[in-house]
């Protein structure tokens, strides 16, 4: 009988999890429970190990026969791990760490430094599947945010009503960190849950409103919980979408902004994807790239700024419409873009009159890559019209009227008419 497998299909053979480790690096996953819930196989794995590391709550779960010399982890972990890594080979080093490895843990940082053949990944179950057991919450309709050394601000970009979401805590001080993010974003009425040592012996399950945790005492917690929301808006507050497009005055600005209508139309042409980069030059309010990141999950972005009030004001919208992670450089183009990583999208919304800009995108641009600018000067307009007779792309006119009050009736107002240049590189 033919073998009906593909010949482009590699067969597993399988493994022995007792055996394991003494290959690579194995990670085992551990929760509350401890040495108690791991699976025999897994003690046989532990117990193998040369080295074990970890930090210094899961090292403690393992009893003290457990022969393996135990390291922490060292810090700054992600400029300490390769050398720590690289003292360890040839050694059989299980790394202990919690819940699922691969769940916003270190299991993905290993597999990243050392490649997915060089690390086993023996999952315990995470403290997401474990909340949204307790909780009765399908996990798909979850989303999820990590406050291990990310800002909890995050969250806000999420908010919608009756949105369900789990919040990883960096610590005890986590849960009213939530509920004052929740309270200042509209949100104070949000049902809160903490759910303290999911799996183990002290697990605990305690219910606020946002608005009466907002303050409370880092110690009011153990160190080791979850935070489950249920978003619901505090009456009269205004809710905001995730499509493209947010009123101009949900930004603070100084009239330096894209404007609502042409911003969408921008963004549609920069097309924001998730995990991609973009380049937003001469930021002004921040509008364009705060609603690039706003729209596609993990997209990123950097923004160029020359003036430092404006700069200072894109940095407090990041933060209030739920993107602190937006990078923002006070500077001038191009001498600010050297040393910045490859962008995936570029928007020229200041400085396309100067060529240096241009060919300093154009370069840094990967290929694949969209680059939008728009033109509000005759001066700018004809530098878009000769880069796209060079590189191709396509030029639209954009025109904007709005309904204003004109004496007893109402007429149009027309906006400043917009040339916006794509091109494909």
């Amino acid at each position: 009988m033919t073998d009906p497998t593909p010949p482009n299909v590699r067969r597993s053979e399988g493994y022995s999890p007792q055996l394991v480790g003494r290959n690579g690096l194995t990670v085992v996953g551990i929760g509350a429970d401890g040495w108690a819930g791991l699976s025999p196989a897994h003690h046989a794995v532990l117990r193998s190990a040369e080295v074990l590391l970890g930090g210094p709550r899961q090292l403690a779960y393992l009893p003290e026969d457990v022969p393996g010399e135990r390291i922490g982890w060292p810090t700054p972990l992600t400029e300490g791990l390769p050398d720590l890594l690289a003292r360890l080979a040839g050694r059989r080093v299980a790394v202990v760490a919690s819940g699922d490895p691969m769940h916003y843990g270190v299991g993905a940082t290993l597999v990243r430094l050392l490649g997915p053949d060089a690390v086993t990944v023996l999952p315990h179950p995470s403290s997401m599947a474990l909340a949204c057991a307790r909780l009765g919450w399908a996990a798909e309709d979850v989303e999820v945010v990590s406050a291990v050394g990310r800002p909890v601000a995050r969250l806000i970009g999420l908010l919608t009503p009756g949105q369900r979401m789990l919040v990883l805590s960096a610590g005890g001080q986590t849960p009213a960190e939530v509920a004052a993010a929740l309270a200042a974003a509209g949100y104070g009425a949000s049902a809160l849950r903490v759910l303290e040592q999911l799996g183990g012996a002290a697990e605990r399950c305690t219910e606020f409103r946002a608005a009466e945790l907002a303050g409370a005492p880092a110690d009011s917690f153990d160190a080791l919980n979850i935070v489950a929301v249920h978003a619901v808006p505090d009456p009269g507050t205004r809710l905001l979408g995730r499509t493209p497009g947010l009123p101009d005055d949900a930004f603070t600005h100084d009239g330096q902004i894209t404007k609502r209508e042409v911003r969408a139309m921008t963004l549609a042409r920069l097309a924001p994807r998730p995990g991609e980069l973009l380049w937003d030059i001469g930021g002004g309010s921040g509008s364009v790239c705060i609603e690039w990141m706003r729209a596609a999950r993990g997209a990123r972005a950097v923004t160029v700024e020359r003036r430092a009030d404006r700069a200072a004001r894109i940095a407090t919208n990041a933060i209030a419409l739920g993107v602190p992670d937006l990078v923002v450089v006070q500077g001038s183009a191009p001498a600010a873009l050297d040393g910045l990583p490859a962008p995936d999208a570029v928007f020229v919304g200041g400085g396309g009159s100067d060529p240096a800009v241009l060919d300093a995108c154009w370069a840094a641009l990967s290929p694949g890559g969209r680059l939008v600018a728009n033109a509000v000067t005759l001066q700018t307009e004809a530098a878009l019209v000769a880069r796209c007779a060079e590189l191709g792309g396509d030029l639209v006119r954009l025109e904007i009227s709005h309904a204003m009050p004109l004496g007893r009736f109402t007429g149009w107002q027309a906006q400043h008419p917009v040339t916006q240049w794509t091109v494909v590189k």
